[in-house]
């Protein structure tokens, strides 16, 4: 499992991208997409909507079950990839690129997000 190193990462497997004029990216991580199988059905938040960190604000499905996505920020979302939307297959298969989520202007980021190491400690089961 490979976690980009300049991203930061929750405990419900989700990245977030480092501010470009205050906005950042979101996605789901590698590990979270392998656990869910093959994703065939991304509900986003709406474009001008507003999310809060730790609440749920879409789901993936996949051939296994049906995940809640949950916002690793509070923010307004301002962009949402399409190509996700009409494409759930590029979450599993560029969980880091193509497969970005959404894109959120920060308006709060709480305490606990994980660095790389971190998250890979967490995610593998071998956090201290």
């Amino acid at each position: 499992m490979s976690n980009p190193q300049h991203h930061r990462y929750s405990k419900e497997h989700e990245w977030l991208s480092g501010a470009e004029d205050g906005v950042s990216t979101v996605g789901i991580t590698e590990h979270a997409a392998n656990a869910l199988g093959d994703v065939v059905f991304v509900q986003l938040p709406e474009v001008g909507s507003t999310v809060t960190a730790g609440e749920s604000c879409g789901e993936l499905e996949s051939t296994k079950s049906v995940s809640e996505l949950y916002s690793p920020v509070t923010g307004e979302i301002t962009a949402i990839n399409e190509d996700v939307v009409d494409d759930p297959s590029l979450v599993n298969s560029e969980p880091f690129e193509g497969g970005w989520l959404f894109k959120i202007r920060v308006t709060q980021e709480p305490a606990g997000l994980l660095s790389a190491a971190e998250y890979t400690a967490f995610a593998t089961g071998e956090e201290a």
